[in-house]
């Protein structure tokens, strides 16, 4: 027999959420079995799966010890290295980060430490922000992703409630996200609003965007700004309405501009002389357009922040 409390980070979560983290050996199958035979209880009564946890709810499993893995030591992980981060803002619920070009996100199938997200962790390890020892279900996570060779802001959630709440911000569409591209040709327009549906091709890692609706398609939306011209390309930015995969290479690339460097939506082979190994993009600037209770947050509502622009790589080929 063993017992949980639920602590600030676990708080919130149904009951089968929180436990498919906090005992991880156990088959989901015999889990949803386990509540239904009272082998799993809340506060000494019967459990739903759906039940929402609240701060010190004890949580009793009568299930076999095997069940439940052993905490790594960080001296393993998180202690040997040595974080690397451009920090843009943070206070005790989030960081951004400006994350450059040529480092992912998360990890892949070929594993790594070079990771935002595990950089993130170390470095909240090191500030004793973070003890995944202690932690039962939470981890520092990043609440948006970037392309591996894309550049610009990332929000890292430093406990569970922020993240619960940023994740339903961008879901809510209550973030404006900004970038910068450079992109072949010169645009019809000073400024426009492209509209369209993408659908995600997951096993070619790309995207379809057509005019008409079509199965399986989302509405894209993108807003772009004209800010200069130089030797017959173009310097934009771009305003994601909606924030699909690969939306404003693909968008850009269905109306005959597609990114410099872009290999995957256009081609790069004259440009990979010229410097552009990567499609030209950075995510520059972010700002919170909370329109609905904020918890935890609500302090960043109309806030705005940006990268010093004199990180975005390719702005020298536009001055």
């Amino acid at each position: 027999m063993r017992k949980l409390i639920i602590g600030k980070n676990d708080a919130g979560q149904r009951l089968d959420k929180f436990l498919t983290k906090a005992v991880k050996g156990l088959p989901l199958s015999l889990l949803y079995k386990d509540i239904r035979t009272k082998k799993i209880k809340v506060n000494g009564a019967r459990a739903k799966e759906n039940q929402i946890l609240l701060p010190g709810d004890e949580i009793t499993l009568f299930i076999r010890d095997e069940f439940f893995e052993k905490p790594e030591k960080d001296d393993n992980a998180l202690s040997r290295i040595r974080p690397k981060l451009s920090i843009v803002y943070e206070d005790e619920n989030i960081l951004l980060l400006n994350k450059r070009p040529g480092v992912l996100v998360h990890e892949d199938v070929e594993g790594g430490e070079n990771t935002l997200v595990l950089h993130v962790k170390a470095y909240l390890y090191g500030k004793g922000e973070y003890d995944p020892v202690a932690e039962q279900s939470f981890a520092p996570a990043l609440c948006n992703r970037i392309d591996r060779n894309t550049g610009g802001i990332v929000i890292a959630a430093k406990n569970a409630e922020a993240l619960r709440m940023m994740n339903e911000k961008i879901r809510n569409n209550e973030i404006s996200k900004f970038y910068l591209c450079a992109v072949k040709g010169k645009m019809p327009k000073p400024a426009d609003e492209l509209r369209g549906y993408l659908r995600k091709d997951s096993d070619a890692n790309m995207v379809k965007i057509a005019e008409k609706p079509f199965p399986g398609a989302k509405t894209a939306i993108t807003r772009y700004r004209v800010l200069a011209e130089k030797n017959g390309n173009s310097l934009l930015e771009v305003e994601l309405v909606t924030g699909r995969t690969h939306q404003i290479r693909a968008h850009m690339a269905f109306i005959g501009h597609p990114l410099l460097g872009d290999g995957k939506y256009g081609v790069n082979r004259q440009e990979r002389g010229l410097g552009y190994k990567h499609q030209a993009l950075y995510a520059v600037r972010l700002r919170f357009d909370f329109t609905k209770e904020s918890g935890v947050l609500a302090y960043l509502k109309g806030k705005s922040f940006s990268i010093d622009e004199r990180e975005v790589w390719f702005l020298k080929d536009f001055t």
